[in-house]
């Protein structure tokens, strides 16, 4: 979960901007700011959502596992060579140890009463090389049928993320990763690999993790690895490398759905979708047409850069006509096999109004009108909530960081729109609450801390369960 200024977390693949306004009277109330009058179990609990409503909890192999019995990455070399990059200096190479935890991760899983598990694969640890003519590392595959098997024994559904921003480090040496098209043949032998060897118990496949942070962070400021931008040390050119970095993203998407589809969703019975990060913008003056088509716009560059390719097998308008030559052009096969290629959808969404947290500021009735304007104008897809939560500061005593109300308000705040989202006929199927446990937060390193389960970051066996721990599992299991 990368930590922008004002933002709430979701995830797969939608967000938008304006919202018709309802009529319909939520319980509990879809508030904007404390006190939110949600967290009392008696009252407002799992049993005011659908029955087949699935409650979980995510996190992602970087910033958990720790880069034991792997090949590098993009992190690995980026938070190396560049520590003041991260406020602590920081890296994720030992983490929450849960490449030797696994079993203690699914524990916690169990105690939070989660029906499933959104992680990520770390690409390079099957596939050192990055390809499979790099050969295989049996080691990585068997840890991830243990982990998988581990959950499946204990009734917790695996959502796997494909992508989560770890490009093999051996990929972006020999043709710069996702600048190069290149990179879309290897994702989708590598997804393959994925499919083959634990689609039979996965059911549930997220190809990428937000390309819009990849592109923006990766390449349009340099703050994420390989770290280029204009003026950047490894070069780089702000103005057109974020644009094929998201385009090939895209495509290394469309790519593996359409494989997947027709070799191995009939006889695996899956599904597969995307994330995307997404950002609610109101018009500073909403009587303003400037303020208003300024909110649009803002909108289509960040959602409907990914979501109208997604939707309609196309970049907005808006964008074609500002960005010109330098917005890469889908051929007509292209745009066929990018449009529609997914089969749920999930959100995160964020504006800079509302509730003050040490990471950024939320707002949850974005909730509700993001998910009405999905229903109203995108055909009511399918919807899973797979990344929301909020942080605490990394050096509160043990004491205060296991007393976390702020986080319990933020989860039953944003559950209570999206109850009343539901109830207004939106189709959300799952929760996913990120995230299970403290774990290295991109780009923050461990001076934030977003998990229902406090972690010791030099001691990673040593966790502690938090309120907000204890809250989740009770409102699930009543």
């Amino acid at each position: 979960m990368e930590i922008p200024k004002a933002i709430f977390s979701l995830a797969i693949l939608v967000i938008l901007f304006a919202v018709s306004s309802s009529q319909h009277v939520c319980n509990p109330l879809c508030k904007a700011k404390e006190p939110f009058n949600c967290d009392k179990i008696d009252t407002f609990n799992r049993t005011g959502f659908p029955k087949n409503f699935i409650f979980g909890a995510a996190t992602s192999a970087y910033q958990i596992e720790g880069a034991a019995h792997r090949a590098l990455n993009g992190w690995d070399y980026y938070t190396h060579r560049y520590p003041e990059k991260v406020p602590d200096n920081s890296s994720g190479d030992l983490a929450c140890d849960s490449y030797n935890l696994y079993k203690d991760d699914v524990a916690l899983l169990k105690r939070l009463k989660a029906q499933a598990y959104r992680f990520s694969i770390a690409w390079s640890r099957v596939l050192p090389k990055g390809k499979l003519i790099g050969g295989l590392d049996e080691n990585g595959i068997t840890y991830y049928n243990n982990l998988i098997n581990e959950l499946v024994a204990n009734g917790i559904e695996p959502y796997v993320t494909i992508f989560h921003w770890d490009v093999p480090q051996t990929l972006e040496d020999e043709y710069g990763g996702f600048l190069s098209p290149r990179i879309v043949e290897d994702f989708k032998n590598y997804a393959e690999l994925l499919f083959s060897r634990f689609g039979d118990r996965v059911k549930y496949w997220i190809t990428l993790n937000q390309p819009f942070s990849l592109a923006t962070k990766g390449y349009g400021d340099g703050s994420y690895p390989p770290g280029r931008c204009t003026g950047c040390e490894f070069g780089g050119n702000s103005g057109t490398e974020p644009y094929k970095v998201a385009h090939h993203q895209l495509l290394a998407h469309a790519e593996t759905v359409s494989l997947y589809r027709k070799r191995y969703q009939k006889s695996q019975g899956g599904k597969i979708g995307t994330t995307l990060i997404g950002r609610w913008f109101t018009p500073l003056n909403e009587t303003s047409d400037l303020d208003k088509a300024a909110s649009k716009r803002a909108f289509s560059f960040i959602v409907g850069w990914f979501l109208d390719p997604l939707v309609y097998g196309d970049y907005p308008k808006i964008m074609r006509d500002m960005v010109g030559d330098r917005l890469p052009r889908f051929t007509p096969a292209q745009s066929e096999l990018v449009k529609g290629s997914l089969d749920f959808l999930d959100y995160r969404n964020g504006i800079p109004i509302g509730v003050q947290a040490p990471s950024f500021v939320y707002y949850p009735p974005g909730f509700r009108m993001i998910l009405s304007h999905i229903r109203q104008n995108y055909g009511n897809p399918l919807t899973y909530i797979t990344e929301n939560g909020v942080a605490d500061y990394g050096n509160l005593t043990l004491p205060d960081a296991l007393a976390d109300n702020g986080r319990i308000q933020n989860h039953c705040s944003h559950l209570s729109c999206l109850k009343c989202s539901i109830d207004e006929g939106s189709n959300v199927r799952g929760y996913f609450a990120w995230s299970l446990m403290d774990n290295y937060e991109f780009g923050n390193g461990y001076t934030l801390r977003f998990g229902m389960n406090w972690v010791n970051f030099t001691n990673p066996i040593d966790r502690r369960e938090k309120d907000s721990g204890k809250w989740f599992s009770k409102f699930v299991a009543k």
